[in-house]
């Protein structure tokens, strides 16, 4: 009969993937992929901020996406509402200590070193322009948003058990691209890229480390390489990626 998954073996799992102390970590999940974990979500919550330690900052999407710009702005509460971006995520909101950004949206939570202040300017409108952006809530990937100061402050993407299907910083990759586009053409249409596709020129380049956590296939890399690598194919490439 296979045991479940410890602490310590998550702590040896995530070091050995390469998370490290001090690290700001943006994590995609699926909870379900990492097998059976002894005490659950706690858990894996536990052996994240074992690694990362006292200066380490744990970051993770808690998004309203229901399906209109409408149903979303008018059921946003940023204390009660509901993260729909997977199990962990949930949990992880209503954790006492963490923090979560105020955007009726593509909101981030945020537990660790400076977590309250990391998150506590996405209503502010300085930066980029997005499809998403819905007064009276601010930029969301502007320069105050979460997800924009972990891409600035070197911090790491950690996918666990999950593809680039998840991967919303290509939203932040179509977005820079579609703002230098507006600079030429006040009327350039947005174009959504093909995750899947962009994921797969990633992984060839090897820019990642990947491994298992528990169960799960995971993968882990700078978010600054990540997003200037894609966007330098984007523009390289365009119609190549168009989804």
């Amino acid at each position: 009969m296979k045991l479940s998954y410890t602490c310590e073996k998550l702590i040896t799992d995530f070091t050995d993937l390469g998370v490290e102390k001090s690290d700001i970590l943006f994590i995609h999940s699926s909870f379900k992929s990492l097998g059976d974990v002894e005490g659950r979500a706690g858990t894996v919550v536990s052996a994240l901020e074992n690694v990362v330690g006292e200066k380490g900052l744990i970051l993770m999407p808690s998004f309203n996406l229901l399906p209109s710009r409408e149903e979303r702005a008018y059921s946003w509460d940023v204390e009660k509402c509901p993260s729909t971006v997977g199990w962990l995520t949930e949990y992880f909101r209503q954790m006492n200590g963490t923090y979560r950004s105020d955007h009726y949206s593509h909101s981030v939570a945020a537990r660790g070193k400076d977590a309250e202040s990391f998150v506590a300017d996405h209503l502010r409108s300085e930066g980029y322009r997005s499809p998403w952006d819905y007064s009276p809530w601010g930029k969301t990937y502007g320069t105050h948003s979460p997800m924009f100061r972990a891409y600035q402050r070197n911090g790491k993407i950690l996918m666990l058990g999950v593809d680039y299907n998840t991967s919303t910083y290509i939203h932040l990759v179509e977005v820079i691209h579609w703002n230098k586009l507006l600079i030429e053409n006040s009327r350039a249409n947005y174009i959504g890229l093909n995750r899947p596709k962009l994921g797969e020129y990633w992984d060839s380049l090897g820019y990642l480390r990947q491994g298992r956590i528990g169960d799960s296939p995971s993968r882990l890399f700078h978010i600054s390489t990540y997003v200037d690598t894609l966007l330098a194919e984007v523009e390289r490439n365009p119609n190549l990626y168009i989804s």
